[in-house]
């Protein structure tokens, strides 16, 4: 394979990063390792607007869900002194939850069925923005009786999995989960920059303010008030990553197969795969399995990408939710892989032609799912509870979510409609949603869902319903728009300052016809029940 020259790949990734070098703009910074040397690290743009800093070596940045594989390490360092049992259910270490029959292993895998706590929280009018206690995280956990789906069965993306496997370890080892990463894992590798701070006001030198807006629109600050865990709290640099990185090809720390157990496969039951491993998330880039996590948190991106095959590694880290890591991480490994014929892309990509045929809204009643397709910055996008992602051209003919936390992938089918994989073996069809009805009177009541602790008062205000929504920590706040679907399925829009979800809640009715509950679905919680009181 052709090796480009370290000026050559540099001057590539300054004409991908070229945007974010104008005056006044955030950015990112790049690091690029190949056989274990760093051939590239450079930062693009400020870490502080206001300060006029820019992004260089030093700069930290919080790397949200990338936190997740260390916070595993150090559960499966504890496994193998015979502390915890990866069979374990996660109430015999946190005695405050309920006896669900979930594994420490499935939570690791992301198939444990246990609903998001960022999105309890949120169903009860609560999001990052808003202040909140540790403690009122884990409550909302503990309050929690319901399970997205058989344990096992499905891959689903909680965070839920990661907070309280941190919690289990404290309880474990009898200390701070930071002081157990820096001690068993940041100090023995030499990763000086890197720490888990829970606390949203602690000081932490060289950390890169986080932004949202874009230059057009102007930039503002990204707020946020949550404390962070196992799940997301570290905060770290481009070299420290890069570090992390070369453990897995020359592991030191013990036990040393740790780099293996992280990476191990388990299929779901009914013998499908699941493509979340241990805390890092595969994928194919090029006809290479890739290994990695990204990252997202208000204000700040980060995408760690492995391609162990060629032992090359990209990380990406951002200070500006509009970049995208995750994709110019794959730019900057098809730049240093671009002199390999053999690695050249073979499927040729959609089409503006064949995807705007298939625009629009789609709806499957039974699951309840639906979802908006449109060709978009010259690709073809997904909108799903709000989360555009985008979908890329298979082999096959299907097309498929290029990103790891979404399993998804359509084709067309016969008379219109759409054949839609969700993973696990789970193929439906769904037909376009040409004309909505119209929200039914009879929903408006009161309905309370005892797993989120969430109250929506529903009520027609003008010639629309909304829901007045609150829950364990707010009452107040905007009201929840409500769309008509189907006569059985609404939509609930909620406001968010930094990302505007929806959800589905399916009409259960009594024989009588009465409305006497909304089984609600999200991005992260599928069929919970909201019961009416009144």
């Amino acid at each position: 394979m052709d090796t480009l020259s370290p000026r050559s790949l540099e001057q590539r990734v300054d004409a991908l990063f070229s945007r974010y070098t104008q005056p006044g703009s955030p950015g990112a910074i790049v690091g690029v390792m190949r056989g274990g040397e760093v051939e590239l690290c450079k930062g693009y743009g400020l870490a502080s607007i206001e300060l006029g800093v820019p992004i260089g070596e030093q700069t930290r940045f919080r790397i949200a869900s990338v936190s997740k594989q260390f916070t595993v390490t150090a559960a499966l360092m504890l496994a193998a002194e015979g502390k915890l049992k990866l069979s374990d259910p996660p109430h015999k270490y946190l005695r405050e939850l309920p006896k669900l029959k979930v594994t420490i292993d499935q939570m690791m895998r992301n198939c444990s069925g246990l609903p998001d706590f960022l999105e309890l929280l949120r169903l009860g009018g609560h999001g990052l923005d808003r202040p909140a206690r540790a403690v009122d995280l884990f409550e909302a956990c503990a309050r929690n009786h319901h399970l997205n789906f058989a344990p096992g069965s499905r891959f689903l993306y909680s965070n839920s999995n990661f907070l309280l496997l941190g919690l289990i370890i404290e309880r474990i080892a009898g200390q701070k989960l930071g002081d157990v990463l820096a001690e068993r894992i940041f100090k023995p590798l030499g990763m000086d920059r890197t720490q888990l701070v829970a606390d949203i006001d602690i000081i932490i030198p060289d950390l890169a303010t986080g932004y949202l807006g874009d230059a057009a629109q102007g930039f503002r600050r990204a707020q946020h008030a949550y404390p962070q865990g196992g799940e997301g709290g570290l905060t770290s640099s481009v070299g420290d990553l890069l570090t992390w990185s070369r453990h897995f090809d020359r592991p030191s720390l013990k036990p040393r197969d740790l780099p293996a157990q992280l990476m191990a496969p388990s299929p779901l039951t009914g013998g499908h795969a699941n493509g979340y491993r241990r805390g890092v998330g595969t994928g194919v880039l090029r006809g290479i399995e890739t290994l990695g996590h990204g990252g997202l948190w208000p204000g700040f991106r980060t995408e760690v990408l492995r391609l162990p095959v060629v032992d090359l590694t990209v990380v990406i880290i951002s200070n500006l939710a509009t970049l995208d890591p995750w994709r110019l991480a794959r730019a900057v490994a098809a730049e240093v892989l671009a002199g390999n014929p053999a690695l050249a892309p073979t499927v040729p990509p959609a089409t503006e032609a064949e995807i705007t045929a298939l625009s629009g809204t789609w709806f499957n009643a039974e699951e309840p799912s639906l979802f908006n397709l449109a060709w978009r910055n010259g690709e073809p996008v997904v909108t799903q509870n709000g989360m555009p992602f985008a979908l890329a051209k298979q082999s096959d003919g299907w097309l498929a979510a290029e990103r790891g936390s979404f399993e998804f992938a359509l084709k067309p089918a016969t008379h219109g409609t759409l054949q839609v994989d969700l993973g696990a073996g789970r193929v439906l069809s769904f037909g376009k949603l040409v004309k909505r009805k119209p929200v039914p009177s009879a929903i408006a009541g009161t309905y309370v869902s005892a797993d989120s602790g969430a109250t929506w008062a529903v009520r027609r205000s003008g010639k629309d319903y909304v829901a007045d929504v609150s829950g364990p920590l707010i009452a107040g706040g905007a009201p929840w728009r409500l769309n008509g679907v189907d006569t059985d399925t609404v939509e609930v829009v909620s406001p968010g300052s930094w990302i505007s979800a929806t959800q589905l809640a399916r009409l259960e009715r009594s024989r009588a016809g009465k409305i006497k509950a909304l089984v609600v679905s999200t991005g992260r919680i599928k069929n919970m029940r909201f019961d009416r009181v009144k």
